[in-house]
């Protein structure tokens, strides 16, 4: 009787501890609010204050490959355990002084763990899992990332209003709060088994990646994902100011909308899931980024808190599912070295840093139209890319 319940709890706590790893790496998401609460609480300009989430981003394009030949020296599980331990550290250090100094060097190490985890945490988890699982569960990892980033703004609020008084924290409750999960998650791990590990030399390197860039339809996808995560930061990060500048309202009142964004986003990607196989790839392209395009243009005349809400769920809808086209039409047009392919297009995501830095100074330089015009130029892009190749891989075959 003992040797049956064994194994349904390892597989309970081994689920568990997934699941609370995919919530830590919400923490990622939470540096649009998070900049725009240091920015008021230390008197930033946009500069300076959206400096921070790029910060966090431009990891994305130094530490993939690194990690990928640490992981294979030392082992999955010690990579994760190493990444878990600098983000644990990263969120503990804003708890002690709220100075901009700290901020920084807050959000280089959590950009650091972030990137790392992602880069290790998938081939942990896949020798964990049993084959025909591995999707269903990844995809509920997703869905408990994106929770994870949808209550981070309301917490930040509650802390905020209800928290000034516990541990002098306010606002950076929310660090707090994701640091008791990620000591969770962190034990959890230490002592959760793993299979024996084969260690071996990896074979990962910068160069075999970027030289893929010489195909032009790799470096067009590249240069798509670079505007695809950068519209996502770059909405997130801004929306609360929106609504500040357009209604003249506090920073607490306008918080919600970096949650409402990720809850479209959300939607989104439960939708394009159902019908992006019903649907020529092209299509849906055409229809996301229309949608993007169409509530960037309305941000530049509404005016009323419901119409400014609408436009920015429509970015998030939009722009929910552009990620898996691009990694997956780039796998296929070279199949023989997709891995190389898997980690360029994740060196991608390092755009996340340069459009909030962009917005950032445009908004300082010349005003709110021109920040939110950084985000229509990615767009057009977008649309450049979609017409551009309008047959894709899949469509040949």
């Amino acid at each position: 009787m003992t040797g049956k319940i064994r194994p349904n709890r390892l597989v309970h706590y081994q689920l568990i501890s997934i699941m609370s790893c995919f919530f830590v790496l919400g923490t990622l998401s939470m540096v649009g609010i998070s900049s725009n609460y240091i920015k008021e609480a230390l008197h930033l300009s946009d500069t300076k204050a959206n400096i921070l989430p790029s910060l966090v981003y431009i990891w994305f394009l130094v530490c993939t490959v690194p990690t990928d030949i640490v992981m294979e020296k030392i082992g999955r599980k010690n990579t994760v355990l190493i990444c878990m331990s600098v983000l644990v550290l990263s969120l503990f250090l804003p708890l002690l002084l709220e100075t901009y100094a700290y901020m920084l060097i807050c959000f280089i190490l959590l950009g650091i763990s972030n990137v790392c985890l992602q880069s290790s945490l998938y081939p942990l988890f896949s020798t964990m899992i049993e084959r025909e699982k591995l999707a269903h569960h990844f995809t509920m990892g997703e869905l408990v990332k994106t929770i994870s980033a949808f209550t981070a703004p309301y917490i930040a609020t509650f802390g905020s209003l209800y928290c000034a008084h516990f541990l002098g924290l306010g606002w950076r409750v929310l660090f707090f709060v994701y640091l008791i999960i990620a000591i969770i998650s962190l034990l959890l791990l230490i002592f959760m088994k793993v299979d024996k590990e084969e260690i071996h030399e990896s074979k990962a390197d910068f160069l075999g990646s970027f030289r893929l860039l010489k195909d032009s339809f790799i470096l067009l996808t590249f240069i798509g994902v670079m505007c695809h995560v950068g519209i996502d930061i770059g909405t997130n990060t801004v929306a609360p100011k929106l609504l500040m500048y357009k209604l003249g309202i506090t920073l607490d009142k306008a918080s919600f909308a970096a949650g409402l964004y990720f809850l479209a986003r959300l939607t989104g990607g439960f939708l394009w899931t159902a019908i992006i196989n019903k649907i020529s790839k092209f299509h849906f392209f055409l229809i996301s980024i229309g949608i993007i395009l169409c509530a960037l243009i309305l941000l530049y005349f509404v005016s009323n808190k419901f119409m400014i809400c609408l436009c920015i769920c429509m970015v998030g809808f939009g722009n929910a599912s552009l990620f898996p086209v691009f990694l997956s039409q780039s796998v296929l047009h070279l199949p023989e070295v997709k891995n190389k392919v898997s980690v360029l297009m994740i060196m991608g995501q390092f755009g996340g840093a340069l459009f909030p830095f962009a917005m950032g100074v445009a908004l300082d330089k010349i005003g709110m139209w021109a920040s939110t015009s950084v985000l229509v130029i990615g767009v057009l892009y977008l649309v450049f890319y979609t017409f551009r190749f309008p047959h894709f891989q899949t469509e040949k075959q």
